[in-house]
């Protein structure tokens, strides 16, 4: 059975250009404003995470150099949320809040340019 509708040989190009949904609205030149901070956020949260799968297998005091690499990069968020965190906390429970606080502050953040209208539309027939 052949459809009629369905063409059977076109060049890809054609089916590129038709399929095309990075344009102008979509570009990171257009929207560094939501995506910058996303991507920075993002990076830190993930790191912390990775802070803490790491704590589990080596020292707080290691050598290691992933783990400074890692201890370098959260420790200033470490140090913002030991902040609202009691003090009988341990670390390991800092460097959790830390990527919950960092996840939300990413929601905030796309919540905030979605209400201004200033995020990033979706491309294609979505749009």
């Amino acid at each position: 059975m052949i459809l009629p509708h369905i063409p059977v040989r076109r060049s890809l190009l054609a089916v590129l250009e038709e399929n095309r949904t990075l344009d102008n609205a979509t570009s990171f030149a257009t929207y560094w404003y939501f995506h910058l901070p996303n991507f920075i956020l993002a990076a830190v949260m993930y790191t912390m995470l990775g802070r803490v799968l790491l704590g589990l297998m080596v020292d707080a005091d290691s050598p290691n150099y992933i783990w400074r690499f890692f201890c370098r990069i959260t420790d200033p968020v470490v140090a913002l949320v030991a902040v609202v965190t009691p003090k009988a906390a341990p670390p390991v429970l800092l460097w959790l809040f830390g990527f919950v606080w960092l996840f939300w502050l990413r929601v905030l953040l796309h919540y905030t340019l979605l209400l201004l209208n200033l995020a990033p539309k979706l491309g294609g027939a979505a749009s």
